[in-house]
């Protein structure tokens, strides 16, 4: 039941969390929906227990909060196109001058709070050249606060060598000192751009190499790990149990099964069972219509020699749908946190 929540007439008087819930009731089912997946857990928690207490939303309200979200999507969109000098010029021509100014202040803010956010723009091939050369602690650390995948593609143009030395170093860090980064920040400045200060964050850790692992081609993954193994088998096993590999899909429920195999050719089908274990395969074609099920085995029978790198491609392709399809909610893989979110 809805509480009488009195709102303020400044839109810089309501909280993050009252605006979000302003812009939920604003939208549709779908789109809000579709915005609220996008969200933490934690987040959508808060944003639901403030739309509960809203009463009447004036229309000249919500309308500066539907404004002001427009203007920060436009602002990272120009600031993700050409940084943040761009996104002054674009919004303060393109928005009402108040507006533009609280939003370049909120996006300056947020740009502040990014460590190495000036390396985000660059493009992998030359962010590779600037930092090969650097110690292997640099480099985890540069590459600890990259997204995952501009991470994962630094990581495959290393030296195997280095490769290891950095996989372990990103495992291996917890914390970070705020002057150690500002003195990593301060060496990268002179050569490259100024950076700003940055308070101490949690970075790196075995989660972070899973997921950097999970994509990177697979000779890349394997001769990593390969190398850890020798000396730290422990480590190796800690990153495999995170990571998500082509035979963990027999976790994935029946149904699930059903909705990624709806995305999958059959003939790349075929070719991704090729090296894979009876109980995968069973899984799989047990999933499937007793036809289509005969259709496929007879194809794997008579499809011969086939290059493992081929394989391995059609598998990370399948691999790559079944991610997509957990990270929308589409489907539940056992053990992956998903099931506890189920209710009977």
């Amino acid at each position: 039941m809805r509480g009488n929540q009195r709102l303020p007439d400044d839109l810089s008087q309501l909280t993050g969390v009252t605006k979000a819930a302003i812009l939920v009731l604003c939208l549709n089912h779908e789109a809000a929906r579709s915005l609220l997946k996008e969200l933490p857990t934690e987040t959508v928690e808060e944003v639901t227990r403030v739309l509960a207490s809203l009463g009447e939303v004036p229309t000249a309200l919500a309308d500066k909060v539907i404004e002001e979200f427009y203007a920060m999507r436009l602002a990272s969109q120009y600031s993700r196109e050409g940084g943040l000098d761009y996104a002054k010029i674009l919004l303060r021509e393109s928005l009402d001058p108040k507006l533009a100014d609280r939003v370049i202040s909120q996006i300056q803010t947020q740009v502040q709070k990014t460590p190495f956010a000036f390396l985000q723009k660059a493009e992998s091939e030359n962010l590779l050249t600037f930092i090969e050369e650097e110690h292997p602690q640099t480099i985890a650390l540069i590459i600890s606060h990259l997204s995952h995948h501009k991470a994962s593609e630094i990581l495959a143009g290393l030296p195997e060598q280095k490769q290891v030395e950095v996989v372990r170093r990103v495992a291996g860090m917890d914390q970070t000192n705020p002057e150690v980064i500002r003195q990593v920040e301060a060496g990268l400045e002179a050569r490259l751009s100024n950076m700003l200060m940055h308070s101490m964050e949690r970075v790196g850790g075995v989660e972070t190499v899973a997921e950097i692992l999970n994509l990177c081609d697979r000779a890349t993954e394997r001769s990593i790990l390969d190398g850890i193994e020798q000396e730290d088998p422990e480590l190796v096993e800690d990153i495999r149990r995170l990571m998500f590999v082509f035979e963990d899909i027999r976790l994935v429920n029946d149904k699930g099964i059903q909705a990624v195999l709806k995305e999958i050719e059959n003939d790349e089908l075929c070719l991704a069972l090729k090296t894979a274990s009876e109980e995968l395969k069973e899984k799989l074609l047990g999933n499937m219509s007793t036809r289509a099920a005969e259709m496929i085995r007879e194809d794997m029978q008579y499809m011969g020699p086939v290059r493992l790198s081929d394989v391995e491609t059609a598998q990370q392709r399948i691999v790559d749908v079944v991610r997509r399809l957990e990270e929308s909610g589409e489907i539940i893989i056992t053990g992956r946190g998903g099931e506890k979110d189920l209710v009977v």
